[in-house]
């Protein structure tokens, strides 16, 4: 009795333990989601949700990921906090704003709808625009633009590259490219930390990357360095606009001001705010002037745009007595070089950001909106001038939208090139830059069905894809009977794929090249269901003798498994590896374990959420033939037992 009372009050102050540090974990978690730290709140949540699964660590992840544009991650958790006990109807929309996010708009039509049987008090034309958006997208993606973006390896990296404007010979773009060794968020470059110490100053809680700077490339074959201006400030600096004659310049930063109150354990804000500069005889930049209509205590001033006659400028900003969360504003200049107060762009503006004013040659001023009808994200629009008032507004449309944030619109007109920001997927980094062209004359037409790969029944509402090598990716729906259709282009290579929620994907090669007349081409797609905990072989994945590291061969297929669980977030799986029965058993145990943990480290690298993969190495314990210890067989029958495998333990 007493060693049984002894083990009892062992494993209570065991549990207590355990609990201690799980609600720690889940603390220091808010804290740093409090502070904006988004990327290191997340590996904390996801801590604290691995040793209790609540329903706060959950919608916590998910509003992160959604805060820092990883709409993949946030379907999964928006999913996952959705079903809980006790879940808010907000999550409901926030699952339905990720899936809009990730192309996946009949479904997020759905969850719209599912929103608002459950919330009875959202707005007529709130639901309208939801359910608008929606069905516009799938018209869009159906009956596209003829442009094309080229996204610009030359500028991007692997981080956010945004806001490119022509500078004489080159261009001028924002980047936190800063830790990479080069010497965003940004729809949110301010800073947020606790008020009794200083932010780090190389890296930016929100991203995990560098704060945003202004870079360079000053022709075609130049290198990208960074703008040659100082600004006084060791965080965010972007957002640049220019005068005709690249005499001034206008841009953002956040410096934190010397009178800003800091107590101990309480966030303290610093916003956004314009500043100016000229070039002087020597052609160096002057120590930037503030923006009379800074308030870096208050709110932000931002997405600066300077009319060629240096009368207007144009910003966003989020300054008391908006419309929405940012509004759009233009000062014009008085007879004594002042600028004049603010004026809100009403017609305009909408209950939701409205920022990246620009205009063109013709007058046409553009902007991007998240408060308007559109494909998911903030879109780009065009607004008609008549007079001194504002005409027709008109969504730009796919491709020049995406599911995904589209903005930094700039237009250069005397040499036709046109620029656009974009976090849309396939990029290079989270935001890259892209510029567009007229695409050229499309003499092929493919059509095709997706179908379920067990019944031969047609998908509806599949996402189809399709990827020009070395080009744009194009996306559409498929209707009822699960057909699709796509125009090609001339002696080119694409791969068409397709999925759906709860399907592995399909994808299939095609080029033209060679084709000499107009004709149709035909490639139907095969989808299998996903079952849970049915084992599913990898193929071709290979380790060298006694090695458990990934080889180059392995990868591409551990790849394939990436962009399954990319496709279906809300799935959990265990990646299983099996070895054959030569060796010692408890030899072979380890070294499976090792090589499924080796396969599962790859898979996280990718971006995928550690929470979602398991690694379980069998050794061979569970062997598919006859060849146990003792038996004696060939390679190639030992070469069975050999095999990675994945099954899906959770959906």
């Amino acid at each position: 009795m007493k060693r049984f009372l002894l083990g009892l009050c062992t494993f209570f102050l065991l549990h207590i333990t355990f609990q201690g540090h799980a609600q720690y974990v889940l603390k220091e978690a808010d804290k740093q989601y409090e502070l904006y730290n988004y990327s290191k709140a997340i590996d904390l949540y996801e801590q604290a949700y691995k040793k209790e699964n609540t329903l706060h660590a959950a919608e916590r992840l998910a509003n992160a990921y959604s805060l820092m544009n990883n709409y993949v991650q946030a379907e999964s958790w928006y999913a996952i906090a959705s079903k809980m006990p006790g879940s808010k109807s907000d999550n409901i929309l926030g699952y339905a704003k990720a899936l809009q996010n990730n192309s996946k708009y009949s479904e997020a039509k759905a969850q719209y709808l599912n929103y608002i049987d459950k919330k009875k008090d959202v707005s007529v034309q709130l639901q309208e625009a939801w359910v608008a958006s929606c069905d516009s997208a799938l018209k869009w993606m159906k009956y596209p633009k003829s442009v094309e973006l080229i996204n610009q390896k030359a500028l991007n990296s692997a981080q956010s590259d945004w806001g490119a404007v022509k500078f004489k010979e080159g261009v001028v773009f924002t980047s936190d490219r800063t830790n990479t060794g080069l010497e965003s968020k940004e729809t949110n470059p301010f800073l947020k930390f606790d008020g009794a110490k200083t932010p780090n100053k190389k890296i930016y809680g929100w991203t995990g990357n560098g704060y945003l700077k202004l870079y360079l490339k000053s022709n075609a074959t130049a290198d990208i360095q960074l703008f040659p201006i100082k600004t006084g400030t060791r965080y965010h600096v972007g957002s640049a606009s220019f005068t005709a004659d690249y005499k001034t310049m206008y841009f953002t930063l956040t410096r934190i001001p010397d009178d800003l109150e800091k107590v101990k354990n309480k966030p303290s804000t610093v916003n956004v705010e314009i500043y100016s500069s000229t070039q002087d005889a020597d052609g160096n930049w002057t120590e930037p002037v503030a923006f009379a209509y800074n308030n870096v205590n208050e709110y932000s001033v931002g997405d600066p745009f300077i009319t060629t006659d240096g009368e207007s400028l144009y910003f966003a900003s989020n300054m008391p007595g908006g419309k929405g969360g940012t509004d759009i504003y233009v000062c014009e200049k008085t007879a004594a070089g002042d600028w004049g107060k603010p004026i809100n762009l009403k017609e305009i503006n909408t209950e939701g950001n409205d920022r990246s004013p620009v205009f063109d040659a013709k007058n046409n001023f553009y902007f991007s909106s998240d408060g308007r009808v559109g494909m998911g994200g903030l879109d780009v629009f065009r607004a008609w001038r008549a007079g001194s008032s504002i005409g027709k507004i008109e969504n730009l449309g796919y491709p020049f939208n995406s599911p995904q944030d589209d903005f930094g619109f700039s237009l250069n007109d005397a040499g036709g090139i046109v620029y656009l920001s974009s976090n849309r997927n396939n990029g290079l980094g989270n935001d890259d830059i892209y510029t567009i062209h007229q695409k050229q004359i499309l003499a092929f037409n493919l059509t095709g069905r997706v179908f379920n790969k067990k019944t031969n029944e047609p998908i509806a509402a599949a996402l189809v894809a399709l990827a020009k090598v070395n080009g744009s990716t194009m996306k559409t729906e498929t209707d009822d009977n699960g057909a699709y259709q796509f125009n090609l282009s001339k002696e080119s290579e694409y791969n068409v794929s397709a999925g759906k929620t709860g399907y592995r994907s399909d994808v299939e090669n095609l080029a033209t090249i060679g084709l000499t007349s107009s004709e149709v081409l035909v490639q139907d797609l095969y989808l299998d269901q996903i079952e849970i905990n049915k084992a599913i072989r990898l193929e071709n994945i290979y380790y060298d003798f006694d090695h458990w590291n990934i080889r180059p061969d392995a990868a591409t297929e551990l790849d394939k498994l990436v962009k399954i669980m990319n496709e279906n977030p809300t799935i959990w799986i265990e990646l299983g590896s099996h070895t054959d029965s030569r060796g010692k058993d408890a030899y072979n145990l380890k070294l499976s374990q090792k090589r499924a943990e080796s396969a599962v480290q790859y898979i996280i690298s990718k971006g995928i959420d550690k929470n979602r993969i398991t690694a379980k190495g069998y050794g061979e314990t569970q062997l598919l033939n006859r060849c146990a210890n003792g038996v004696e067989c060939n390679d190639a029958e030992h070469q069975l037992n050999r095999r990675t495998e994945f099954k899906i333990v959770k959906q």
